[in-house]
């Protein structure tokens, strides 16, 4: 988590993060609903693709305002998972994020108004790529 990183570290996952966000799509990005400076974004994209490349297990897109991503149950996942959601809830309050654990199972529900599917599509995109690579 970015938070609990040395300050060298934190500059350089920024760097890191930035290159990485100035070569991909940020469609899913609402920028008449966002209130998370333009500057930020390309480091919240690149949280969302590290999550989703490193953490997602599975996918699916049960109804057009409705995004599930499988996580493993742990902890630290846990933690990050419900960070991120808390953070992106604070600059794009139409998300609705639930995070789920049910015995060894841990689920991220990302839900959005019928006017929203648009920014949801983008985000379902990203998610399907990053839980391939």
């Amino acid at each position: 988590m970015v938070g609990a990183q040395s300050e060298p570290a934190v500059r350089e996952f920024a760097s890191e993060a930035l290159d990485r966000s100035r070569a991909v799509d940020r469609s899913w990005v609402a920028p008449d609903a966002c209130t998370l400076p333009t500057a930020e974004q390309p480091l919240r994209v690149a949280e969302f693709d590290d999550l989703f490349t490193t953490a997602v297990t599975w996918v699916d897109r049960p109804e057009t305002t409705r995004l599930l991503l499988g996580l493993p149950s742990d902890p630290a996942v846990a933690a990050r998972a419900a960070d991120l959601a808390v953070r992106e809830s604070g600059c794009c309050s139409f998300f609705t994020f639930t995070l789920t654990v049910s015995g060894a199972r841990l689920q991220l529900e990302v839900t959005v108004p019928e006017a929203r599917t648009d920014v949801l599509d983008g985000l379902a995109a990203r998610t399907t790529a990053g839980a391939r690579s």
